[in-house]
């Protein structure tokens, strides 16, 4: 049966007002009025790549990402899983996450400075020992640059295989820097600025990774037992795919996530273009009041 154009708008609006709700929270419209609205002067302008790859589909599948790659740090791992509320308040969690992100990227300089001083202040109280005894504390200048770093490394890798318009390596190295204003702003010390120095740093971590048993359900929570209605588990199925799909054999290994080369260089990978496009689509506002939303593009990373 065809669809009528006023019914497809109509589609159209229905999905991308669901998904922007679910991603943005309640206060997402306000959110997107004041962080797009307010003059001002940016962190970053409308040039920069940074803009490009967050406001992109991608998001959804690197922040997933981005997730499973942290929750390897078993300091990062203790301290989400015993003070983020992910289980008990998922959305909430992505919410905040979302909004964070945009304020960095396209709200005022001033707006960011208070997202970053929130965030910092909810850092300090985050502090407590793993089930092995090792003492954590979210305002670790460390155990920040890992997050970063997975974070980074996670929407780029995404961006850079689903994006609408990748960046070349010139974009790729800008966008690192750009985020490189946002870590430092955390308290990351001397962050990466380049993917040379991302994938330095990266490398540097990985004797302090493993993964827990806190780790392991925190994989399967997320990529097998989601809070989602019925109707929405296939596509969140494959964003979950090609999440996995992404992640260096050895992420994959210690959270006992599968691998098959066939599979993901077919299937997977071309599941999740059409993912990304169909995000895309219902995401991008009318022409009239085209500009990115508030974690149209953003995942859940760890900020």
């Amino acid at each position: 049966m065809n669809v009528s154009a006023p019914g497809l708008a109509e589609l159209r609006e229905r999905l991308g007002s669901s998904l922007f709700t679910r991603v943005a929270g309640p206060s997402g419209p306000d959110n997107r009025a004041r962080i797009h609205g307010t003059p001002g002067p940016r962190w970053f302008g409308p040039e920069r790549p940074v803009r490009r790859v967050h406001g992109d589909a991608s998001m959804f599948i690197g922040g997933l990402r981005a997730l499973l790659l942290q929750s390897l740090h078993p300091l990062a791992m203790a301290a989400v899983a015993a003070h983020s509320g992910y289980r008990g308040d998922p959305w909430g969690r992505l919410q905040r996450t979302s909004t964070f992100l945009a304020t960095t990227t396209y709200g005022t300089a001033d707006d960011a400075q208070r997202a970053v001083d929130r965030v910092r202040a909810v850092h300090q109280q985050v502090r407590g020992v793993t089930a092995a005894g090792e003492p954590y504390h979210a305002a670790d200048p460390h155990l920040l640059a890992w997050v970063h770093i997975a974070e980074v490394d996670s929407f780029l890798c995404a961006h850079q295989r689903y994006g609408a318009h990748p960046l070349d390596p010139a974009g790729c190295d800008a966008y690192v820097a750009d985020m490189a204003r946002v870590a430092a702003a955390l308290g990351v010390v001397d962050p990466p600025r380049d993917r040379a120095e991302l994938a330095a740093r990266l490398d540097a971590y990985r004797p302090e990774l493993r993964a827990t048993r806190e780790a392991r359900e925190a994989a399967r929570f997320l990529l097998l037992h989601p809070p989602l209605p019925l109707l929405a588990r296939p596509p969140y199925a494959v964003l979950a795919a090609n999440a996995v799909s992404t992640l260096p054999l050895w992420a994959r290994s210690p959270l006992r996530l599968p691998y098959l080369p066939g599979l993901e260089d077919t299937c997977v990978r071309l599941s999740g273009h059409a993912l990304t496009r169909t995000i895309r689509w219902v995401m991008t506002p009318p022409p009239a009041a085209a500009r990115p939303r508030p974690g149209a593009g953003a995942g859940a990373g760890g900020e």
